[in-house]
């Protein structure tokens, strides 16, 4: 059973930053695709950000150049690093990994965006 756990959310100031990162429990499968969705209350989830393992990006329409995506495949590892945060940004933030037809989720990390 492939895990994906994340870390790094908080509590922000407006204009800061956060680093999320995203691990999976295993080093023997490669995912085609890593990325991140968040889910604020009262909305659906929506893409934040995925990665192939090419390195191809792609990133929701609101993002605008303030985050980023990246990923280490040797350790199945993906990060985004998300800065000029606003408070709209406030979403629990859930990493995910596909691999064919498989799709695995973390459990979410909460991101908080407030003065």
């Amino acid at each position: 059973q492939v895990q994906l756990v994340e870390s790094g959310g908080g509590l922000v100031q407006p204009g800061g930053s956060l680093r999320l990162s995203c691990a999976a429990s295993t080093r023997s499968i490669s995912f085609d695709v890593m990325g991140w969705h968040r889910q604020a209350p009262g909305k659906q989830r929506e893409l934040v950000a995925f990665i192939t393992t090419g390195g191809v990006t792609n990133y929701g329409d609101f993002v605008k150049g303030r985050f980023s995506i990246s990923r280490d495949n040797a350790a199945n590892t993906v990060y985004l690093q998300m800065n000029s945060l606003k408070p709209e940004d406030t979403a629990v933030y859930y990493c995910n990994a596909a691999r064919e037809a498989n799709i695995y989720w973390g459990q979410g990390t909460q991101v908080t965006v407030s003065s």
